[in-house]
């Protein structure tokens, strides 16, 4: 049987290859409205964030710092693809979507205690 958690692992699985593929690839489309990718940076960490959270049900230092190191592995890895480049600002805006999952998750549980989301 297919629990909601191992749905939960295959969709994260699918999304880190999905982002991966995108910060890895060529860009082919133009860029007209400036730091639009850094709202992309945002929510592909935040939508991490949220997957992990209802595949593993990690601690939140151990999710940040798991997300985190990918965050700093994808613009390491970028700095040495010629047509792509590393930016401090990319991997601050990860971490901006990390954090508002986690802001968004402690006032879901403040306001909403009964929902079932809370452990």
């Amino acid at each position: 049987m297919i629990t909601k958690r191992t749905l939960f692992k295959l969709a994260l699985a699918i999304a880190v290859l999905v982002i991966s593929y995108l910060v890895f690839s060529r860009p082919n489309y133009p860029q007209n409205i400036p730091n639009l990718d850094k709202l992309g940076h945002i929510g592909s960490f935040f939508c991490l964030a949220y997957l992990s959270y209802l595949a593993f049900r990690p601690k939140w230092y151990l999710l940040s710092l798991a997300l985190s190191g990918y965050a700093v592995l994808i613009e390491l890895v970028q700095s040495r693809l010629p047509y792509r480049s590393a930016s401090t600002a990319d991997v601050v805006a990860d971490l901006v979507g990390i954090t508002l999952f986690y802001f968004l998750l402690w006032g879901y549980r403040r306001y909403f205690p009964a929902t079932g989301l809370a452990e």
